[in-house]
């Protein structure tokens, strides 16, 4: 039986770097279409299916940052990982706020590519296996597949995959005290700070539409992390 091979788009203006990265990732098993600019890169994932994206920061004719938040609206689930050379702290949290899975900083080994990479494929098929997709949250109601939190009033919220990941996980550890790293490591594959960030801006925005439900608490546990407050009775 023939293993179908994953796809990764791999966008990268550096032709070398991408000549290299392109080699090994086709050495390593998957099947690779490199894009040297964002607008041949945002053509193309209209048209073809993928398992994963690598992008630039820095890219002609459509810059990373544009071309991520074009890509998470289009497809809610696939990994979108950055190969960059900056470390500015302002880039790294947009992007995790536009929907980056994760930043790989130049200059990388290709076993560390390649390790990331197997973190995020094996991750998505783990959650398209999952069938545990519906959880009562008190008076609101949580459809993971759909990306739906359904409020007390029947109006429907359509969350972001990574607000839908942590609520998961969150609802799946309900009443119990978590650690920050806790979290970060299920719902984004490690813990740092640029990470942790990113994940407060998530718990902000959650709270926001738990308010809909007095009885729900989003507690921090200062010095620790979380505890997901939930009524045992809707």
């Amino acid at each position: 039986m023939t293993v179908k091979k994953s796809r990764i788009l791999l966008v990268e203006d550096d032709l070398n770097l991408g000549f290299v990265v392109s080699d090994n990732l086709e050495e390593a098993g998957y099947y690779v279409l490199h894009c040297p600019d964002g607008q041949t890169a945002w053509e193309h994932f209209q048209k073809k299916p993928f398992d994963l994206v690598l992008l630039d920061v820095m890219l002609p004719k459509k810059d990373g940052f544009t071309l991520a938040k074009q890509m998470r609206k289009k497809n809610e689930m696939i990994p979108l990982l950055f190969l960059t050379a900056k470390s500015m702290e302002e880039d790294k949290v947009s992007g995790f706020e536009i929907g980056a899975d994760d930043y790989i900083t130049k200059p990388f080994s290709m076993k560390e590519l390649l390790l990331r990479i197997e973190v995020f494929l094996r991750r998505t098929k783990a959650l398209n296996a999952d069938k545990n997709t519906h959880f009562v949250i008190g008076k609101l109601s949580f459809d993971y597949a759909e990306l739906i939190l359904t409020l007390p009033d029947k109006m429907n919220i359509t969350l972001t995959q990574k607000e839908a990941d942590l609520l998961k996980f969150l609802c799946e550890n309900a009443n119990k005290t978590l650690r920050r790293d806790e979290i970060l490591l299920h719902v984004w594959g490690k813990a740092d700070y640029f990470l942790g960030r990113s994940m407060d801006v998530f718990i902000t925005k959650l709270r926001k539409h738990f308010k809909a439900d007095p009885r729900i608490d989003l507690a921090t546990i200062h010095g620790v992390g979380f505890k997901f407050n939930v009524p045992l009775n809707a």
